[in-house]
């Protein structure tokens, strides 16, 4: 079933849009979940409160791309399942070690740039993704927004993972360079 035959099914209030979502796209959803939180039950709960959240958003919403629709809804069901999990402590999971890698980005002290719209911030880094070569985007994308492990991006890129590793390294000081010279403190 397409993408758009989905859509309609959820503008036509049928509720085989969840089944054809979840044969579609309930293994993908369930990766970006399991990247984050590195459990099984809390996984499937993403996934199925994404389902959830999108048949409470379609409509009005009828997204364009739907796979990075529900990719977007997971990781942030993910992510909000991933604070409540570690409020009071680090677990030391993979996850904390990707949000460890872009940490280096920013301040330990909280400066005035902390006021600065979120939106200019994300205008600036979508314009700096853009300018990197597409196999640079799409590394930079697999680890810190799917929150892939090194070998797995090396794996799917197929170049060694000191290779990814590296190219990671040097895309964040990049980064940093290129947001630091448009204003933003980090």
């Amino acid at each position: 079933m397409t993408d758009v035959d989905i859509i309609s099914l959820y503008w036509d209030r049928n509720e085989d849009a969840i089944l054809e979502t979840s044969r579609k796209y309930g293994n993908y959803c369930y990766t970006i979940a399991y990247n984050i939180l590195y459990n099984n039950e809390d996984s499937e709960e993403c996934v199925n409160d994404t389902y959830n959240k999108a048949w409470n958003t379609m409509p009005p919403q009828r997204p364009s791309l739907l796979s990075a629709f529900l990719g977007k809804i997971t990781r942030n069901i993910s992510l909000n399942r991933y604070k409540e999990n570690n409020a009071q402590k680090r677990s030391g999971n993979r996850f904390a070690v990707v949000l460890d890698e872009l940490a280096e980005l920013a301040s330990q002290d909280p400066g005035p740039e902390e006021n600065v719209i979120e939106g200019e911030l994300t205008k600036a880094v979508n314009s700096f993704l853009a300018s990197l070569p597409k196999d640079k985007r799409v590394m930079f994308v697999r680890r810190y927004f799917y929150a892939d492990d090194i070998g797995a991006i090396a794996k799917r890129m197929n170049v060694p993972e000191n290779n990814v590793s590296v190219a990671l390294r040097r895309i964040r000081i990049k980064m940093q360079e290129y947001l630091t010279e448009r204003g933003f403190e980090l």
